[in-house]
């Protein structure tokens, strides 16, 4: 499942040693509340994003913001950008 995949790759890419893929709600934010991310975070994932799933970002894009809310809207960007 796609979801799985994405958080495994948050789990590996930020290191967070304590948590394992079924310790993170799909629906919960990753940023401040939730997974508690940064903006740090946010780069190195979007980089290991692109990397992985050949999915195009941008940083100043306000959807860019909307498709990091959750594991679920990263997945479905993924899901988006792969049917293109």
């Amino acid at each position: 499942m796609l979801e799985m995949e994405v958080k495994e790759l948050i789990i590996d890419v930020l290191q967070l040693e304590d948590i394992a893929p079924a310790d993170i709600d799909s629906g919960a934010p990753l940023f401040v509340e939730g997974l508690g991310l940064d903006s740090i975070d946010a780069l190195e994932l979007g980089v290991a994003l692109q990397k992985r799933y050949g999915i195009t970002l941008s940083a100043e894009s306000d959807d860019t913001r909307k498709h990091f809310a959750s594991v679920s809207a990263l997945a479905a960007l993924i899901e988006t950008q792969r049917k293109k």
